[in-house]
């Protein structure tokens, strides 16, 4: 008979059996902590991501790789480790290329699922922008190196019939990558293969003809939070409410137009709107200029070209709060698609080599009055101090609308978890 031994996780003492793993008594406890690496058939645990860092007998540690023993105490949910937990899932978006609307695993994604779960609305990290090579080498595999987490689950768990690894790590320090043997991922059955895109927790291994895409609301991800918590009121934000009639400005820079439109699919709500905000500059009305100092302004698009950063810097002059609407304008978005790519080799293919191009073309557009385009996309608030961050590609209207109702008057709200999107 296994031996009951107690543990106390985060003040609370539990009964369990002895030697099993921290994570899944945990999960059993009702008690989230995120993971990336771990998966319950891999023994030993991975221990790689370390998204599971709690502090363990005082010292911070990885949840996945310790073992219940008697008077095990552990410390989960202290401000100090959520944050750390989140600036790690910060950290993995910044350093790859992680564009959630151009990616197949997009809501089927465990790194896109850990940043709903821990409420990852922006970075504090600048993102890389690395320009690492895609490998399409494989008989049926891509592998795209820009997303991998090097979290060593498709390295340990993914091997042919005869026991042969599949995947392995290459190079050293910063410069390892996963491989692949092709001559070992041929021999894959189907099934295999679509395991080893499956348990990636990323997009980084894609399966040629084999679509991951669900509809929304069906996808793994879409609709309901392992914690829960989603759905909780969110406490108003402590500030003076301004009472009265709001000024909004609005405004899309490097973007698509996307969040201007959600903005406006409120539907009915938005006859309420007009008795609560008007608006100054934007697109909506065709104000060019401002006309009155604005409560607050909604700035949708990166910034690609001198006119944007004049225009954001406007913004920030004459607003009182500044929010950067939807992907572009939190961290680049789509458009940042060129920045691993040299401005001149993106200036030649758009209107050198185009297919489009005109027969004997050869003059890229300069003139005094055009703006001058910039070395890459930037987001919002490495130009300019930004406020509040709504996420989303575009984010949902009732998101953006309870967002700027709780920053105008303080007024509480939920967000529930399907409206909590990157893509």
């Amino acid at each position: 008979m296994a031996k009951m031994v107690t543990v106390i996780i985060d003040g609370k003492n539990i009964q369990v059996e002895e030697g099993k793993n921290l994570m899944q008594v945990a999960r059993q406890n009702g008690i989230f902590i995120p993971s990336l690496c771990y998966y319950e058939h891999i023994e030993p645990p991975l221990g790689t991501c370390r998204v599971c860092t709690c502090k363990i007998n005082g010292k911070f540690g990885p949840a996945c790789t310790e073992k219940i023993s008697e008077g095990l105490t552990v410390e989960v949910n202290s401000p100090e480790l959520l944050d750390t937990r989140k600036a790690l899932v910060e950290m993995m978006f910044a350093e790859g290329n992680h564009i959630c609307p151009a990616c197949e695993k997009s809501g089927m994604c465990d790194l896109q699922h850990m940043g709903y779960e821990l409420g990852v609305s922006s970075t504090r990290f600048q993102h890389l922008f690395k320009d690492r090579i895609i490998d399409f080498n494989p008989t049926r595999m891509v592998m795209e190196h820009n997303r991998c987490i090097k979290c060593l689950r498709c390295v340990v768990d993914v091997k042919t019939s005869e026991g042969k690894k599949v995947f392995n790590y290459q190079n050293r320090g910063n410069e390892t990558f996963v491989g692949i043997d092709y001559e070992q991922e041929a021999k894959l059955t189907e099934a295999e293969a679509v395991n080893a895109m499956k348990i990636c927790p990323t997009g980084a291994i894609i399966l040629r003809g084999v679509s991951l895409a669900e509809p929304f609301g069906e996808r793994k991800f879409d609709m309901e939070s392992v914690q829960h918590n989603y759905n909780k009121k969110k406490k108003a934000v402590s500030r003076p409410a301004m009472m009265g009639k709001k000024i909004v400005a609005t405004v899309s820079l490097a973007g698509c137009f996307g969040c201007h439109m959600s903005l406006l699919d409120v539907d009915e709500e938005l006859l309420d709107l007009v008795e609560l905000v008007s608006f100054d500059k934007s697109p909506l009305t065709d104000f060019k200029n401002f006309t009155n100092r604005c409560h607050i302004g909604l700035i949708e698009g990166g910034v690609c070209n001198s006119e944007n950063v004049e225009t954001l810097r406007k913004f920030r002059e004459h607003c009182d709060i500044l929010v950067s609407l939807g992907e572009c304008s939190i961290w680049g978005g789509l458009p940042t698609m060129r920045n691993s790519i040299p401005l001149s080799e993106c200036l030649e293919e758009a209107y050198l080599n185009s297919a489009t191009s005109e027969p004997g073309a050869n003059i890229i557009p300069y003139h005094e009055d055009l703006p001058k385009i910039l070395d890459r996309v930037y987001a919002c608030n490495e130009i300019v101090k930004i406020d509040y961050y709504i996420p989303g590609c575009p984010p949902d209207a009732n998101h953006i609308w309870k967002a700027v109702k709780n920053i105008l008057w303080g007024e509480e709200y939920s967000i529930l978890y399907s409206e909590f999107k990157y893509d």
